[in-house]
């Protein structure tokens, strides 16, 4: 004959109460037998091992349903586990995150901690992940640009959160969500006007690793190899020659996005911990040094540096 235990019995070796009991029946938490002849439920033994791994998950606060999956076997204990600690650690970063805005709205007063409350208003709390940024970025660039290029550009301009952010990383952050979405911004790296965008942006791309061993040393950009090769990718694109008068048409029109540009990286070399200078740090180095060269004021001069053969000087 099979022992089967009636809900009060139960209730009394779990130390539960007969409606929790009756509740976690209800929802197909326990396992139960046939009635008695007095309409009562009967349960049988491992209805009480049942219960005893519900208090000791309800214990860690894991949720009524993820327990029902383990009890109905559609999922394991260490599946559960592991969803659980997993949730956990989520929680435990976007706390951390709301932490440091926090402190960074309480170390400032008047007019500036408006300006941080507005700015950090638009990312709230910590994203899960950046995808939200990488997808700005996406829209930011050429459409036809391939795939590879595309990735490698985002692979740099989007940042890895940081664990344990602190206010610093969470106003960067933040400025950068500002940034991307500057028409001015948007428009430079959409490069309307330029007919092979690829190709422009592969030569980008390459001038830019060419540069990085220079900024890293901090070095001027004065007629180096990845400045013309920077500016020659420029000219290339927009079938022009790489005149003196082209770098002193492209120092005008860098000039008034510089400043964006700079302020990119600044942030941006706040949230990462990547080694060497960004792709965003070296453009910004080229383009500032086309300025430096070839801007109002030095167009005369490099001229005469410059100029090639048939030119009008």
């Amino acid at each position: 004959m099979h022992v089967t235990w009636s809900i009060g019995e139960l209730a009394a070796r779990t130390g539960l109460s007969v409606k929790a009991i009756r509740y976690y029946t209800d929802i197909g938490l326990l396992p139960t037998a046939p009635r008695s002849r007095g309409g009562h439920r009967r349960y049988p033994p491992q209805a009480l091992e049942q219960l005893q791994l519900v208090r000791q998950l309800r214990a860690l606060d894991v949720p009524i349903a993820a327990i029902t999956e383990v009890a109905t076997g559609e999922s394991g204990l260490g599946e559960l586990v592991a969803a659980q600690l997993e949730g956990t650690r989520t929680q435990l970063a976007e706390l951390r995150w709301r932490e440091a805005a926090l402190r960074a709205l309480e170390e400032c007063h008047g007019p500036e901690r408006l300006r941080r409350l507005r700015l950090l208003a638009r990312v709230q709390r910590r994203p899960r992940d950046t995808a939200d940024f990488t997808r700005a970025w996406r829209r930011a660039l050429p459409q036809s640009l391939p795939a590879r290029l595309a990735d490698a550009v985002t692979a740099q301009a989007v940042p890895e959160l940081p664990l344990v952010p602190t206010p610093d990383a969470v106003l960067a952050y933040a400025e950068l969500h500002f940034l991307v979405a500057e028409p001015a911004f948007l428009g430079y790296w959409a490069a309307s006007h330029v007919r092979d965008k690829a190709s422009m942006y592969a030569a980008l791309l390459d001038a830019s690793a060419g540069a990085a061993p220079a900024v890293a040393a901090g070095h001027a950009p004065h007629r180096c190899e990845a400045l013309d090769a920077f500016c020659r990718a420029c000219a290339r694109a927009l079938d022009r020659e790489d005149t003196a008068g082209f770098r002193a048409f492209m120092a005008t029109g860098v000039q008034p996005t510089v400043p964006l540009l700079r302020r990119y990286w600044q942030h941006l070399d706040v949230l990462t911990a990547a080694p060497g200078p960004s792709l965003a740090r070296t453009h910004c180095w080229l383009a500032e040094g086309v300025i430096a060269e070839y801007g109002q004021g030095r167009a005369e001069g490099s001229a005469r540096r410059r100029s090639v053969p048939g030119e009008p000087r």
